[in-house]
């Protein structure tokens, strides 16, 4: 069979990887060493090629090479096939429970990270090993490089957690023009875009934590011997705990194919140096900027030094970064096909408060979008930045406002202006909307004046990508507020310029890059039939403690799949349809002298117990049928 030169090359590449990751050549090694050594006692005889074969097929090494070699297409959809230039494999959460074979390109450049054990999980130092089925919490490990997301399998939690898992991770030019061209070397030291770590612990109930959140330089990889490395990362804490060790994980980097010459050591760490340097002065620059800018402010009214005016937030690692630094405009691709869908999508995420130690009031604390991500759950502020940030990928005139709710504290939400000058409120937590009306404080006593429909009560400023503007207006009260954002006796602005030199993507080389959206990796079909079946026993089992019995309706519950299916588009759209349908299957359904009655109840987990303890709590059963 004859081979065109580019599949030769891919074959090449495809078996010298395998042989790697098995370690064949030190087996060969072994191998030999001993064969030589048994010889040694036997007659002196020259060691032919054949009785090297024999003796690595009689230590099954030739089967096993052949067993585990696969030479199939791959079995991942391919993203963009038309593209060549444009690199496969992102937006694609790669699931490392579900291995797929991969095909490296030849022409590519490739980082292989293996991260190959933790330690000094200290908070774990007194748990027992877990028994062989017992439930026990766990850690999973997310990465984010250019594009790429990965995510490890489930661990169980110890003081030296099993945490043994490789990660290929495609290192691919920024411009369309080379981007079907290798990288070499100096282009690979320009790319200060960094591997971002998250580590999250989910506990027995489903419930997940932040660990830690690590920015790995993956680049002196450039300047190792045979372009391997091994080294171990300390995983710091997040928030109040973030200047204090986790743990530690050895990581192994390797690139794939190897550089013809590697780089100086020096030249890799001038080169960071530098970056940081110019990171450090743009950031001092800014803070100059944004003090005297904060004078000005104070010196139209005195009044304005109570206001909301938010110009910096600390991440989970504690790093104070301007808040226009964490909107992005993303694009959910097919995953999200409308404004008001994602804003369900971003109501489903759990709202949590970040813990306090000991009380003592709230905690400040914006994530990243990655750990947001990661973790499914976060503040307020998480909420309304990754809403802003969908809604100006979907082309509105979108911002995110700092001010008070009626009868609450501080609050975040999202505002988008109409090209006729209206305004909307979206409430990040529930995607709700509000059309916001202004009271005219100087129209006569007589004339009606619309009636607050929105929650919130102030406003101190509104902020998104580009621009932050402070409210200038007399009183910040939200029923007053008018949202002329060119006036500027109302709102005063920020400098677009001194924004974009700190919050613009490659801006400095602090600045976290953006994750993809990925789809979810859980079927709703299967996970929905198990969580069904969960209900049933659970109320099974309570009916049974109260002496009743139980007959389930398996008609019946088809039907109610409609109705939950109109809730669902509901919260979409806003528009409610098939109702009409659904009561008349209902009454179609329920015999005589029966009242079918049933309450929706909307969760943001599947942990069937809470919920069943949520509906006894309220003295319902979800869609019960009594006589």
């Amino acid at each position: 069979m004859c081979l065109p030169p580019e599949k030769a090359s891919e074959l090449k590449q495809i078996i010298h990887n395998h042989l790697l990751r098995m370690d064949v050549h030190g087996r060969i090694r072994e191998v030999l060493a001993e064969t030589i050594k048994d010889d040694e006692g036997s007659v002196h005889r020259p060691l032919s090629e054949g009785d090297f074969v024999r003796a690595l097929q009689r230590r099954g090494i030739i089967d096993d090479v052949m067993r585990d070699l696969h030479f199939t297409q791959q079995s991942a959809p391919n993203i963009d096939a038309e593209s060549p230039s444009k690199p496969a494999g992102h937006h694609v959460d790669q699931d490392s429970m579900h291995l797929k074979k991969t095909n490296l390109d030849p022409s590519r450049r490739y980082l292989y990270l293996q991260v190959l054990g933790g330690k000094a999980f200290l908070e774990h130092l007194q748990d027992s090993e877990p028994l062989p089925g017992q439930v026990c919490p766990t850690f999973t490990l997310y990465l984010h490089f250019r594009n790429q997301r990965f995510r490890s399998k489930p661990v169980p939690c110890a003081c030296e957690p099993d945490l043994k898992e490789g990660f290929l991770l495609e290192i691919h030019r920024d411009s369309f023009g080379d981007g079907s061209k290798m990288v070499d070397a100096t282009a690979m030291l320009s790319m200060c875009d960094a591997v971002h770590l998250v580590l999250i612990k989910t506990d027995t109930s489903g419930e997940t934590t932040l660990i830690s959140s690590y920015f790995l330089d993956w680049r002196m990889v450039l300047g190792s011997p045979s372009c391997k490395t091994c080294f171990a990362v300390e995983m710091m804490g997040v928030g109040n705990e973030s200047k204090i060790p986790a743990g530690v994980l050895t990581v192994s980097l390797e690139l794939f194919p190897p550089l013809q010459e590697t780089l100086n050591t020096d030249i890799i760490v001038t080169q960071q140096s530098l970056e940081r340097q110019r990171t450090a002065e743009k950031e001092r620059l800014f803070l100059v900027y944004a003090k005297q800018w904060w004078r000005e402010f104070l010196e139209i009214r005195q009044s304005h030094q109570s206001k909301l005016v938010k110009i910096f937030a600390q991440d989970e690692n504690g790093v104070n970064r301007p808040v226009c630094s964490y909107v992005r405009v993303l694009r959910a691709g097919r995953l999200l096909e409308s404004p008001r869908q994602a804003a369900r999508f971003v109501s489903l995420l759990a709202h949590e408060r970040a813990s306090v130690v000991g009380g003592g009031g709230k905690q400040e604390q914006w994530c990243t979008l990655m750990a947001f991500l990661c973790r499914g759950k976060g503040d307020c502020e998480d909420h309304a930045t990754l809403l802003c940030s969908l809604l100006l990928g979907f082309g509105l005139d979108a911002y995110v406002c700092v001010g008070t709710k009626v009868n609450s504290g501080p609050h975040t939400w999202v505002l988008t202006r109409g090209t006729d000058g209206s305004i909307t409120f979206w409430e990040s937590l529930t995607a709700h909307r509000y059309l916001h009306r202004p009271i005219d404080p100087d129209a006569p006593p007589l004339v009606p004046q619309p009636k607050p429909s929105s929650p919130y009560r102030t406003v101190g400023c509104v902020f998104n990508h580009q621009t932050l503007l402070a409210n200038c207006q007399p009183s910040d009260a939200l029923e007053l507020c008018v949202f002329d954002f060119q006036n500027q006796s109302r709102w005063k602005a920020m400098s677009e310029e001194a924004l974009k030199s700190v919050c613009a993507p490659g801006s400095t080389s602090s600045l976290p890059p953006l994750p993809p959206l990925c789809a979810s990796s859980l079927d709703p079909a299967e996970v929905s039939n198990h969580l069904e079946l969960e209900m049933r026993f659970l109320v099974s089992e309570h009916r049974k403690d109260l002496d009743l019995a139980t007959v389930w309706d398996d008609h019946l519950s088809y039907l109610l799949s409609s109705a939950l299916t109109a809730y669902e588009m509901e919260r979409c759209t806003g528009v409610s349809c098939g109702n009409e349908e659904f009561q008349d299957a209902v009454r179609r359904a329920v015999p005589d002298g029966h009242t079918f009655k049933g309450f929706p109840i909307h969760f943001l987990h599947r942990n069937a117990r809470r919920a069943f303890a949520t509906c006894l709590r309220l003295y319902i059963v979800p869609f019960t049928l009594t006589v």
